[in-house]
């Protein structure tokens, strides 16, 4: 059952392939943002995912993120969230960032539950209407 207070978490190690550079989002070898982004997104979703009907998932809508401190090749970025709201499908949950030396950002993001097969049907159908 999905309450307010679930908690979730998930990190990853700053590689080449998550830099700024490789991703596009700048030229440096720092952490993107976009890697940033994407990781506050897994840590809220696998957080809710057991609590969920099956053939049920969350997507993104909506992600207000500060990227406040750079963190370096070879070192790990931790995403801890809370979820703050439940409001009908719409779940909002709460985020703080940090890496090996300390904080590094924070986030509020929305999901919506779903039925998983009728949103993939309707991102399919997309394909076909030329």
């Amino acid at each position: 059952m999905l309450t307010t207070g679930i908690k979730g978490s998930s990190s990853v190690i700053v590689t080449e392939a998550n830099t700024a550079a490789a991703m596009g989002s700048g030229e440096l070898q720092v952490f993107a943002t976009p890697a940033l982004a994407a990781l506050v997104e897994k840590a809220c979703w696998q957080s809710v995912a057991p609590e969920l009907d099956p053939g049920c998932g969350t997507v993104g809508s909506r992600l207000e993120l500060d990227h406040t401190a750079p963190t370096p090749v070879g070192l790990t970025v931790r995403c801890d969230c809370t979820l703050t709201a439940v409001e009908g499908r719409k779940l909002t949950f709460e985020a703080t960032m940090s890496d090996d030396r300390g904080p590094v950002g924070h986030a509020v993001h929305e999901r919506f539950i779903i039925q998983n097969d009728r949103f993939q049907q309707k991102a399919d159908a997309k394909k076909s209407a030329d």
